[in-house]
């Protein structure tokens, strides 16, 4: 469709940035981290106020186009036609309050920049595991982290809002102002208002203890029974994860990992070390690396490997309600079948701890979920798709006995929505109260079931 008139004319009033089509930028703003997605909106905004912003949704009500907020890219979900992609960039004031132990994150920051600010505070964020992801987007999508079981998602450390209202207003938000809108926005923020700054709770964390344990992918089956059975006695505190690796034959690799699979198995601890409860996963099989002692996010974050630059990438996640041995033996022989080659990693997240009595309401909830997994594909250029999408079609397949009733939107699949994360009563009270915040249907509706 042609770009409306009334987004043109913005251009010439917008303090920020507003790149059409035809703009140079235009076709690197629109990108997200997620190259395999391509994203082709009616513009790119990046807003340098909520003056800005309020001019962008008076424009989007007069186009009849919507207001899709992706403040890192990380969201992205389709091609987004009739919609003007925004960047928060901008929106980058980062305050933190070491007495009371709160911050006030603008949209636009990322979690590396909060990471680094509390470094030797005593304090920790509930960031994930990636420190280039917007804090934001992350929140109010859920966000599971290194500290859930400790803190919660992290949408349960989510304070306060400062919201845009379609209608103009602008304020700060609590359970106290409007309870239905920040249950709406710990889980499915976009969909009621465009959020400027966040206030969260910080984590106590005087004492930060992590282990790094690597074994042969022959120990698989008794290690990851080892993991499965820590879970019952494991104190909140402890926050456990399992990768299991499957390298490819690939000469950019480095030799010692080229070929081979392995598995991982990294705990962090927020009140010192845990040695004997990790004790009981060492001796489950022969440890060829064992990195224990103090450690730190930033370090957590260095070790996770995770991407720093946009890549595409596939890729498909389950929560599980139990991680029986018949579900550990199949998905372990699952994973050494010569045609399920394309998936790389299978990460599993241990859950419970306070993920089970959340502190606020919202609609992201892992209560009574037991195991969150993910398994990747990488997409290599020249390397055709087809066989990644199988294998992960088969890795659903594989779980679905198992599947817990909900997840949180930080780890739904492309084509999930958002009635994956919340029961039919749920998503009905999330419809009205888009209808009641949002009633000209200014932003986009992302996850929400069509």
């Amino acid at each position: 469709m042609p770009t409306p008139p009334a987004i043109i004319a913005l251009q010439e009033r917008f303090t920020g940035t507003l790149l059409l089509p035809d703009d140079a930028g235009y076709e690197e703003a629109r990108r997200p981290w997620n190259l395999a997605v391509e994203q082709r909106p009616e513009a790119v905004a990046t807003p340098a106020d909520v003056e800005d912003l309020r001019a962008l949704l008076i424009a989007a009500r007069e186009s009849g186009v919507r207001i899709a907020i992706q403040p890192g890219g990380h969201g992205a979900l389709d091609s987004l036609r009739g919609a003007v992609l925004v960047r928060m960039g901008a929106f980058d004031a980062l305050e933190i309050d070491v007495e009371s132990g709160i911050a006030k994150i603008g949209a636009g920051v990322r979690w590396g920049s909060v990471v680094e600010a509390l470094e030797g505070t005593g304090w920790v964020a509930p960031a994930g595991t990636s420190l280039v992801v917007s804090v934001a987007g992350y929140t109010l999508g859920g966000g599971h982290s290194w500290f859930s079981r400790t803190a919660g998602l992290g949408s349960d450390n989510l304070r306060a809002a400062w919201v845009l209202r379609t209608d103009g207003t602008h304020e700060r938000v609590d359970d106290d102002v409007d309870p239905d809108l920040m249950w709406a926005l710990r889980g499915a923020g976009g969909l009621v208002g465009v959020v400027t700054a966040l206030e969260i709770d910080l984590i106590s964390a005087p004492a930060v203890w992590g282990a790094n344990l690597t074994f042969d992918v022959a120990d698989a089956p008794a290690v990851v029974r080892a993991v499965r059975d820590l879970a019952a006695s494991a104190p909140p505190t402890l926050n456990v994860f399992l990768d299991s690796m499957r390298m490819p034959d690939a000469p950019q690799l480095p030799e010692q990992i080229r070929g081979r699979s392995f598995l991982t198995v990294q705990a962090l601890s927020t009140d010192g070390p845990q040695e004997a409860l990790i004790d009981t996963v060492r001796q489950a099989g022969e440890v060829s690396s064992d990195v224990t002692g103090p450690t730190s996010p930033a370090a957590l974050a260095a070790a996770s490997g995770e991407p720093t630059d946009p890549t595409p990438g596939g890729g498909a996640s389950m929560a599980l309600s139990v991680l029986d041995d018949a579900t550990i033996d199949a998905l372990l022989e699952f994973r050494e079948l010569p045609e399920q080659w394309p998936i790389m990693g299978i990460g599993i997240r241990m859950l419970g701890g306070a993920l089970d009595a959340p502190r606020r309401q919202g609609l992201a909830s892992l209560e009574s979920v037991g195991w969150l997994l993910h398994a990747l594909v990488p997409i290599i250029p020249g390397v055709p798709t087809e066989p990644g999408e199988a294998s992960l079609v088969a890795f659903r397949e594989l779980l679905a006995p198992n599947e817990a009733p909900q997840t949180v939107t930080t780890f739904l699949d492309p084509e999930q929505t958002l009635q994956n994360c919340g029961s039919a009563d749920e998503i009905a009270r999330l419809r009205d109260l888009r209808m009641r915040f949002d009633p000209d249907a200014v932003l986009h509706d992302g996850r929400l079931p069509r």
